[in-house]
């Protein structure tokens, strides 16, 4: 293949990979929607488009895995389609943790935690992982340090909310009148809850494990990686 349409390759495969991501932030603004508003139609749409993501991750991969095996990439050009290929797959499991919020509204039936910003931690993680992408598109190594260092304050927040979470249902107070499929109710809802903030809190890992990647790929550097 001439230089010029390898080149045209490369630059195709970024693209391609910021298009995804694209999609992916997308659904993960429905889900989170979607779970403040307990709108099931829009939880629907998050579920069944995740058809979508996993088509476009399966495409991605398959140009990944042509231009490394037709076209042996040798130094930063194999580290970049190497890092754009682990991306897509975190990607990938960012649009699966948006499709679980939006399982997670269908089975939620009340709001027992006023105090727990769900919305405030999802806006966190979405501005990580936009971030993260710009830092890829721009080849921005001073923004994946940076990223890495907001992971943080996410599990800060993540772990005071858990803590709410479970020191509220230690304190609730269950006596002899309070019914079994209240109680069943009631651990439901928490179980839902702090699945939730588990799943924000991952979101802004993959949006690490895709600045680590991007340093990678711009200076040839893997102290995020470990």
């Amino acid at each position: 293949m001439p230089r010029e349409g390898y080149q045209e390759k490369l630059d195709a495969l970024r693209e391609d990979v910021l298009y995804m991501s694209e999609v992916v932030l997308e659904r993960l603004r429905m889900g989170l929607d979607a779970l403040e508003t307990k709108d099931e139609d829009l939880a629907w749409e998050v579920i069944e488009g995740d058809d979508e993501v996993n088509q476009l991750y399966l495409e991605l991969e398959q140009d990944c895995i042509d231009l490394l095996a037709l076209q042996q990439p040798v130094a930063s050009d194999l580290r970049f389609i190497a890092a754009s290929f682990k991306i897509i797959t975190d990607l990938e499991r960012i649009a699966d943790l948006a499709t679980n919020l939006g399982d997670y509204t269908l089975e939620a039936e009340r709001d027992l935690y006023p105090d727990v910003d769900i919305q405030e931690i999802g806006t966190l993680v979405i501005e990580m992982v936009e971030a993260s992408m710009d830092a890829y598109d721009e080849e921005d190594p001073d923004a994946c340090i940076a990223i890495a260092e907001q992971d943080d304050t996410i599990d800060e927040r993540c772990e005071a909310a858990s803590g709410t979470i479970v020191r509220d249902l230690i304190e609730r107070e269950v006596d002899d009148e309070t019914g079994e499929e209240e109680i069943e109710q009631l651990m439901a809802d928490v179980s839902r809850l702090l699945l939730t903030v588990r799943d924000l809190e991952r979101v802004g890992d993959h949006a690490v494990n895709i600045a680590a990647r991007t340093l990678y790929m711009v200076e040839n550097d893997d102290d995020l990686i470990y």
